[in-house]
């Protein structure tokens, strides 16, 4: 498996593992994108027959498409970085914002995780909870979780 490499890497720091919330996370994205499609068709429905109203219809199929990219993006862009020494939380606020935080890893007290509902066991997401002295982490939404949750027990005692 080749190195992985971040901006803001240390000397000697190794990458264990990079985790990103569900991809449900981006549905907004998809309802808005299905809400344009229809509000694009309902007036050609209505009025049949007005040749026009297919430009619109085309750009509210446009406005839709880049309104999913958008959320696709802030998800895509939005990621966690384990290595051996810190977890870095990169946060895609929009397109061109971003906030980055680190946590060493000497600074965890403990970490849970918890799934919260039926909709998130059925699509597999949930909720990991990383203690300190400072404050919580808290990062909803997580693919996965209980896998996310022992790979981050297994770098804490250094099993990973």
């Amino acid at each position: 498996m080749p190195k992985l490499i971040f901006d803001g890497q240390r000397e000697g720091e190794e990458v264990k593992f990079i985790f990103r919330r569900h991809i449900f996370t981006a549905k907004k994205g998809l309802f808005f994108m299905i809400f344009m499609i229809a509000a694009g068709i309902v007036p050609m429905v209505i009025w049949q027959g007005n040749s026009s109203l297919f430009w619109a219809f085309l750009c509210c199929v446009g406005l839709g498409i880049l309104g999913f990219l958008y959320s696709y993006m802030l998800w895509y862009f939005s990621i966690y970085i384990v290595t051996d020494q810190r977890i870095r939380q990169i946060s895609q606020k929009g397109v061109f914002k971003k906030t980055v935080v680190d946590l060493g890893l000497d600074k965890i007290q403990s970490i849970s995780y918890g799934v919260p509902g039926i909709i998130a066991g059925i699509f597999g997401y949930g909720t990991i909870l990383i203690q300190t002295g400072v404050g919580d982490l808290v990062i909803s939404q997580v693919s996965k979780p209980s896998k996310i949750y022992d790979r981050l027990q297994n770098v804490l005692k250094g099993k990973e």
